[in-house]
This record gives structure tokens, C-alpha cells and sequence, in this order.
């Protein structure tokens, strides 16, 4: 659980502040008007949460690279199989496609 404490409260107790951070391995978040503004983890914390980011951002990415895959094989499939439905021999492309 973290320390919650007002904004104002914080500037004047800093040092104080880092020092639960650094060498109580506690977490501060910083409030305003009783919502979160800010937290004040350690740099081990922050680094921990980077590599999380950076594991989550590639999952993504090849989700997402997975997905287009399948769905150009099956646009692929799907569009010659509509040309020999209709009789259609040739197609039009765009000025950017090959």
C-alpha cells in the first residue's frame, strides 16, 4: 500500500519523502484535492515497471502482426475466390500497390 499525502504537504517534506522511498522501500503517491497527481517509487521500482511496458508493447506488436497475417491470407483467398465466382480475369490496383 502506498502513503498518500497532499501536494503541499510534500514540497515541504521532500527529503523526508525520499528517504521512506530510497531506504523504506516505501512508495509515496501525491495527492491533490484527495485524487493521485504523482507517485514516488524507487529507480528499482521505475525499472521494473519500464521492462513490464516494454514485455506488454511487444505483445502487441505481434498480436497485432499475427492478426494482419491471417486476415491478408484470408482477404487473399476470399478475393481470388469471388474473381472465379464472377468471372472477373483481371483486377485494378492503386498507383502504390506492386
Amino acid at each position: 500500500m502506498a502513503y498518500e499525502i497532499p501536494v503541499t504537504q510534500a514540497r515541504a517534506e521532500l527529503a523526508d519523502l525520499i528517504n521512506r522511498v530510497v531506504y523504506g522501500a516505501e512508495r509515496v503517491v501525491v495527492t491533490r484535492h484527495g485524487k493521485p497527481l504523482v507517485a514516488l517509487v524507487s529507480a528499482a521500482d521505475l525499472e521494473r515497471l519500464e521492462k513490464l511496458d516494454a514485455v506488454g508493447e511487444e505483445r502487441v506488436i505481434s498480436s497485432v502482426s499475427g492478426v494482419h497475417g491471417v486476415a491478408a491470407a484470408s482477404a487473399s483467398a476470399s478475393g481470388s475466390g469471388e474473381r472465379q465466382r464472377f468471372g472477373i480475369a483481371a483486377e485494378t490496383r492503386g498507383s502504390g500497390a506492386t
